[in-house]
């Protein structure tokens, strides 16, 4: 990765902003903005040219759901290496949930956090708490942190479990603009469960976390927003009844947003028994049935969901090589989610290319209420290129987290980002940056 603020980039095919992914054309920048969209334009002096056979064009990619585990837990993940992993999926932007050490619950973390990621091609949007210490007994100093660089705010990894604290952090986060992301479990039905709470469950021998206890804490939510005219934002939703509970609620037209894990709408609780127990396929929200992966994909197609996330939660290899019931939970994402949406929703034709790419990239900054970067003259260079087509095989040398616990890690997949640009920088994902 190299400062690049002049790039030629020949043969693509913009996909969004009116485009949709048929036609190519090529697209010139200059000291960081786009600066010409028309064929056959020529090489310029002091300018970078990358010929992209055909491939495909878009704003660049945010996810907005992202562990990069820094401070306190570096052995996982740092901010260096999760945006290295970040640009290989193709996203230009990400924001960071505060489950660190010490939690993001006040400005002096937000900034540490922004400072440190300053010189990286990705940009990282810290997400702050929603109480201090992620204790859920106290409001963080939200409007602080807000004016430090917080984009919202959420106690990720546990919930906002006390029903007047969550009344008062969205009555707050009205006030700042931002939306309360809460992690949504009833933690009385949810413990000690170790994957999805049915036959599979039963036939292991496993404790189980019922769908229940998700659907009761969005249903509770639900009616806070609707209450207090704040805006929740539904993490990582995975069963058929949280779907249907937000589609209604968005009939009513309460402030409800939501976003599903890639893994959400490809795998099944099936593969806890299928894997041997392999800990890779534990994660929280677990993995749920066939009915609920079919309920996520009909929640993308009809706007109920309105973002693809990955949850990215990287942990050391000793922390996940024990016993299943003794792992923590959580998969890397960022390297693999294009090859799912790709598998599951532009294959099949579930969704269209400009569809997918709006929950990826427009749709999550318009929650958090971020500039969304188009393919347009005069426009900052931020775009992410890719292809629908190019098997290949996820290695473990192909991982660019600092962890390597995900379940796709030998598989072959279809469809990769190929290259991003953002902050004045080209980066080609197929290189080690």
């Amino acid at each position: 990765m190299t400062d690049t603020p002049n790039l030629l980039i020949k043969n693509v095919k913009p996909v969004g902003d009116g485009y949709d992914g048929t036609v190519s054309t090529d697209i010139r920048v200059k000291d960081g903005i786009i600066s010409e969209i028309s064929d056959n334009l020529t090489q310029s002096e002091n300018e970078e040219r990358f010929d992209a056979g055909g491939a495909c064009i878009s704003s660049g990619w945010m996810d907005m759901h992202v562990h990069f585990r820094e401070p306190g837990f570096e052995h996982k993940e740092t901010i260096e290496t999760g945006c290295r992993s970040a640009m290989f999926g193709g996203f230009t932007e990400v924001a960071c949930m505060p489950n660190t050490k010490p939690a993001i619950h006040t400005r002096d973390v937000v900034e540490f956090i922004k400072n440190k990621s300053k010189e990286q091609l990705v940009e990282v949007h810290p997400i702050g708490c929603v109480t201090k210490e992620r204790a859920g007994k106290s409001i963080a100093e939200m409007a602080d942190m807000r004016n430090g660089g917080a984009v919202a705010f959420s106690d990720d990894g546990d919930p906002v479990y006390n029903s007047q604290v969550m009344r008062v952090a969205l009555e707050y986060s009205s006030m700042l603009g931002v939306p309360i992301i809460n992690h949504e479990e009833d933690l009385d039905l949810s413990r000690p469960g170790h994957m999805h709470e049915g036959a599979v469950s039963t036939r292991l021998g496993l404790d189980g976390t019922p769908s229940i206890a998700e659907e009761t804490m969005i249903a509770r939510d639900i009616l806070l927003a609707g209450f207090t005219g704040g805006h929740v934002h539904v993490a990582h939703i995975s069963t058929r009844k949280a779907v249907d509970l937000v589609r209604q609620a968005k009939a009513e037209g309460i402030n409800v947003t939501t976003e599903v894990c890639t893994h959400h709408f490809d795998l099944t609780d099936e593969e806890v028994e299928r894997r041997n127990f392999d800990t890779n396929v534990k994660m929280h929200p677990p993995l749920r049935t066939q009915d609920d992966v079919d309920a996520m994909v009909e929640g993308l197609v009809d706007g109920t969901i309105e973002v693809i996330c990955t949850d990215h939660a990287p942990h050391a290899i000793e922390e996940k090589e024990v016993e299943f019931i003794y792992a923590p939970n959580g998969i890397t994402g960022l390297d693999t989610a294009w090859s799912i949406c790709v598998k599951r929703l532009l294959k099949p034709g579930v969704l269209t290319l400009p569809q997918i790419v709006e929950k990826l990239a427009v749709n999550p900054r318009k929650i958090l209420n971020l500039e969304v970067p188009e393919i347009k003259v005069g426009n900052k260079a931020n775009f992410t290129l890719f292809n629908t087509d190019e098997e290949w095989v996820y290695s473990i040398n192909e991982v660019r987290s600092k962890s390597k616990n995900s379940p796709y890690i030998g598989e072959t997949l279809t469809g990769r980002a190929i290259a991003v640009y953002n902050k004045g920088r080209f980066s080609k994902s197929t290189l080690r940056n």
